[in-house]
């Protein structure tokens, strides 16, 4: 079983997570010195390259492989899948069956919170139906009949610039472009 460490790292913690999975015993490291919000971390792809099935992938903490929970699990069923252990230094977590099960638990609250998320979003939006309210982007101030012809007329006199007709209208030149450029190609 070879031990394979991966850091994501900020210059302040670098020599940190490095020196940890040196001392736990890694083979070879992989780093990114970039966010955890990145979706593309050339290291750790690196990293998911090399390891063979029977090795072990080592974090210093589980933050610095997922972005998120589900993130995380999803990474660690794809180990799994691989026959590629799991393990994280700080969290004292491996894959063996205790290390599974926290992960199975870590799982379940994850879906159970998507849910609850999802109800209480679902159940927001029911409300302010309720009092009438609609979601959705506002409608434009040209979507009235009467301002839109108003805007038409006053674009059609040609004496007027258009900086002009915004401003009396109380609207932005990328709306008044849109209607009546809309209505010109009819």
């Amino acid at each position: 079983m070879t031990l394979i460490g991966y850091a994501r790292v900020s210059t302040t913690e670098q020599h940190l997570q490095q020196d940890a999975l040196h001392a736990a015993g890694c083979l070879k490291i992989f780093t990114d010195t970039i966010s955890g919000a990145k979706s593309e971390r050339k290291g750790l792809s690196e990293a998911l390259d090399y390891i063979r099935a029977g090795d072990t992938l080592v974090v210093w903490r589980l933050d610095r492989l997922g972005r998120s929970l589900k993130d995380l699990i999803e990474r660690i069923t794809q180990l799994h899948s691989r026959n590629i252990g799991f393990k994280s230094l700080t969290a004292n977590i491996d894959t063996t069956s205790g290390g599974k099960l926290i992960f199975h638990i870590f799982g379940a609250l994850a879906e159970f919170e998507r849910d609850i998320i999802k109800e209480r979003t679902n159940a927001g939006l029911t409300a302010a139906r309720a009092r009438g309210r609609q979601g959705g982007r506002p409608r434009s101030s040209l979507s009235d009949e009467k301002k839109l012809q108003m805007a038409r007329q006053m674009y059609a006199n040609k004496n007027l610039p258009v900086r002009d007709i915004c401003k009396a209208l109380g609207i932005p030149r990328s709306t008044f472009y849109k209607y009546v450029q809309k209505q010109e190609r009819k």
